[in-house]
């Protein structure tokens, strides 16, 4: 008997709950196909996506120039693992180093694994250079902050969603409020054998929370000042995100650039796990051969299709609209907040933006609107209870912009109606 799209979508949905962990919660919606700023579910129904993989789809699903290198190289070599030099690693380092301006990257595969690398790095760097007593390495985190889900980074968390059930943690991590330079000072003076303060330009998890300007410029200062590294973590922010190449540091001028830079996601516009730890000499070469590595990490595949997804950012300017379509976009978001009640605040930077939603974070509210966007055409989720994201791929033009308020602005009016 022929099924029914309706009844194909319910038991593709039924599929992964049956036999897939339960560790998401996704909206209701199959997708099959995706297009620029587009995806399609299998009943082939079309919408806007204001998530693109959590910032990874900057240059857009399926980007015909990505796509073109991930085929060709497919076709001649996709892993050595580092046992071997290959033709392509080389060449990505060197490209990413004059590009953001550090001596050496190191090349892994998820956002978590570069993270995890720059923590191994800071404290290896802190041993062997600032000559602290081993054992006793302290990096300090931000409160809010959210680096991924391995033990020793949700050792760091804040958010016991994150952390219940999972402890014992891991040492050797403090926190400090974010976008509070004070506290940051308080805290470095206190011990004298912290090795480095990571970081987020914009929290992202926590409802895309922008700090004060100047914060970054402080962070670079107070570390420089207490020799502590400082680490920016732009997993998400980074590659175009937030109207500029990186977030934290202007790379034509480089002031205060972080001590290292962690990058993912966009990387590879969405097509593989590919991130980066970017830092100098001094602090990257502290860590020898065997005692760090990935199988898959600057693989020949993933090299091919970095280079070309970085190479997609520059040749379209994706900083310079998403800089602009981001300004037009919060324009329209507060314009369609003056009339409705139920968004009170607008806050983001190029095209990572949110609204919080006037309810408890507790509530279903935020969660049951993305519904409502679905139904009109546009995805995303929320994030802390009551914060939606909004952050389409940086490809997305004024028409498309104008069409993606529309949707928000009638899903407001509807949702009004029903409760």
């Amino acid at each position: 008997m022929k099924i029914l799209e309706t009844d194909l979508e319910a038991d593709l949905m039924e599929r992964e709950q049956r036999f897939g962990a339960h560790n998401y919660h996704p909206l209701p919606v199959v997708l099959e196909r995706g297009e620029g700023v587009f995806l399609w579910d299998v009943n082939g129904k079309r919408y806007y996506d204001f998530l693109s993989a959590y910032s990874a789809v900057n240059q857009g699903h399926c980007h015909p120039r990505i796509i073109g290198a991930l085929k060709t190289q497919a076709e001649k070599l996709t892993l050595t693992s580092r046992a071997f030099y290959n033709n392509k690693l080389g060449e990505l380092e060197e490209m990413m180093s004059k590009l953001f301006g550090f001596d050496k990257v190191l090349l892994m595969n998820s956002g978590v694994e570069a993270v995890e690398s720059a923590l191994k790095l800071c404290r290896k760097w802190a041993y062997l250079v600032k000559g602290t007593p081993e054992g006793q390495a302290t990096i300090v985190f931000a409160n809010g902050n959210f680096h991924g889900r391995t033990i020793s980074v949700i050792s760091a968390s804040t958010d016991e969603t994150a952390r219940a059930g999972f402890g014992p943690f891991a040492p050797g991590f403090i926190h400090v409020p974010y976008n509070d330079l004070a506290a940051l000072e308080k805290v470095f003076r206190a011990n004298p054998h912290i090795a480095g303060f990571i970081v987020e330009p914009i929290q992202g998890e926590a409802g895309i929370i922008v700090p004060d300007a100047g914060y970054l410029a402080g962070v670079s200062a107070l570390c420089k000042k207490h020799n502590i590294l400082y680490i920016a973590d732009e997993i998400q922010t980074g590659i175009a995100r937030t109207g500029d190449l990186l977030c934290s540091y202007d790379i034509a001028a480089p002031a205060h650039q972080p001590d290292i830079l962690i990058l993912g996601k966009a990387l590879s516009g969405g097509v593989m796990p590919v991130s980066a730890v970017l830092a100098n000499d001094d602090i990257m070469l502290t860590i020898q051969p065997g005692e760090h590595g990935s199988t898959f990490g600057g693989n020949p595949l993933a090299c091919a299709v970095a280079l070309e997804a970085l190479q997609v950012v520059i040749d379209e300017d994706l900083s310079g609209n998403a800089l602009k379509m981001g300004e037009l976009f919060r324009d329209g978001l507060r314009k369609i907040a003056a009339k409705n009640a139920f968004i009170t605040t607008v806050r983001g930077k190029g095209l990572l933006n949110a609204i919080v939603i006037d309810c408890p974070e507790s509530s279903d509210m935020a969660w049951q609107l993305c519904r409502e966007f679905a139904k009109n055409g546009l995805l995303t989720k929320p994030t802390h209870g009551n914060k939606i994201r909004l952050a389409p791929p940086l490809v997305i033009t004024k028409e498309q912009i104008g069409e993606s308020l529309e949707i928000i602005d009638r899903s407001l009016r509807e949702f009004a109606r029903k409760i």
